[in-house]
């Protein structure tokens, strides 16, 4: 009977095999070559470690031969395979990868993989395979804004204050105006969803009317306060405050969070809130309504009752508003903000960096 080649390890070796052998988050593979080795080590022939490990005796013993040549390096990586010689040069990969990142096609903004396989001349398939290894994308983009407002560490810090450390006996509103939502009908009755077919509406419309909704969000409990009207100036704006005042109890300080639209800062607006000292006004930094925390509720109001409403008239718009505002404040939850202020700044700072590169190249 042939006795395999005896394996010694080294503590350290065992301890790393070990830990191989735990872990969920490598692949299979590896941990399948670290039990090899251990049992081989603990004295196991080949038959015997096939048959605990249920795999076939060759398999073993290719490992076992792999570790004694080349030691724990020789498992991290496989052999190369026999079949047809690659035709995909680290020329060509090379070449894709500059021309997605530097250049762009004649007639267009972006790369596709049929424009980048002629550009090229490979096949689409080997372009989608180079992008994916190279984590690049060039159909997808992202939008952005760098705020330019001179005290915009100064209001950014106030506003996560805020969040993350209420004031006592204050209710802490993020208020905004939602305008010029549409009261839109459809030219003809949609079909509804059944199995395997989703519900139908048509493309075009019927334009019904518009209304503004005033929407208030108490930060800590997660209640609206809110109101619809036809416009959105500031004497709308003055009865949304009063509205607040109403509502609030009168023992509270009221901060409200708030964008830089004209209307909030009219000269009859300050004239009412120098009477009501109990309304602070903490305004977010100019281009960044990510602040304000009513513009994600706005977002779920828009995806679950606006997009696929059909309204033949803005008092139907008006009561799905109030009716999906109702439901919510039954059983109110409130967004968690997390984000620390200096976490926001190194992030700004990163993308400030990178623009002024962008610019200066």
């Amino acid at each position: 009977m042939r006795v395999a080649a005896a394996i010694e390890l080294r503590p350290e070796h065992r301890t790393s095999l070990e830990r191989m052998a735990r872990q969920r988050s490598l692949p299979a593979r590896l941990v399948e070559r670290a039990r090899i080795v251990l049992l081989a080590a603990d004295g196991l022939e080949n038959q015997q470690i096939a048959q605990r490990l249920r795999m076939t005796p060759e398999k073993v013993a290719r490992w076992r031969s792999r570790f004694l040549a080349g030691g724990m390096a020789a498992l991290l990586k496989d052999a190369p395979r026999p079949g047809k010689p690659r035709t995909i040069t680290e020329q060509s990969v090379k070449k894709v990868v500059e021309m997605t990142l530097h250049q762009k096609p004649v007639n267009a903004t972006h790369w596709s993989t049929r424009t980048m396989a002629r550009a090229a001349g490979i096949s689409e398939a080997s372009v989608r395979r180079i992008w994916r290894a190279h984590g690049l994308k060039p159909h997808r983009a992202r939008t952005f804004k760098l705020s330019n407002d001179p005290q915009f560490v100064e209001k950014l810090e106030d506003i996560v204050g805020l969040y993350l450390n209420p004031p006592e006996h204050a209710i802490v509103l993020c208020a905004d105006e939602k305008s010029q939502i549409q009261a839109l009908d459809r030219t003809q009755p949609g079909l509804p969803m059944k199995k395997g077919r989703c519900g139908t509406m048509t493309h075009d419309y019927k334009r019904n009317g518009t209304a503004t909704l005033f929407a208030a969000l108490d930060a800590l409990e997660g209640e609206v306060i809110s109101m619809c009207d036809d416009r959105h100036r500031h004497q709308e704006w003055l009865k949304f405050l009063r509205v607040i005042d109403e509502i609030v109890p009168t023992n509270k300080q009221i901060h409200m969070i708030v964008d830089n639209y004209a209307t909030h800062k009219h000269p009859k607006v300050e004239r009412w809130l120098s009477r009501h000292p109990r309304f602070n006004m903490h305004f977010t930094p100019t281009s960044c309504s990510w602040l304000n925390m009513v513009e994600r509720f706005f977002r779920d109001l828009t995806e679950n009752q606006l997009r696929r409403g059909v309204f033949r008239n803005v008092e139907e718009l008006i009561a799905a508003i109030f009716n999906y505002i109702d439901l919510h404040n039954e059983n109110p939850k409130p967004f968690i903000w997390t984000a620390k202020a200096a976490d926001i700044l190194e992030k700004v700072k990163r993308a400030r960096t990178a623009l002024h590169n962008r610019l200066s190249a």
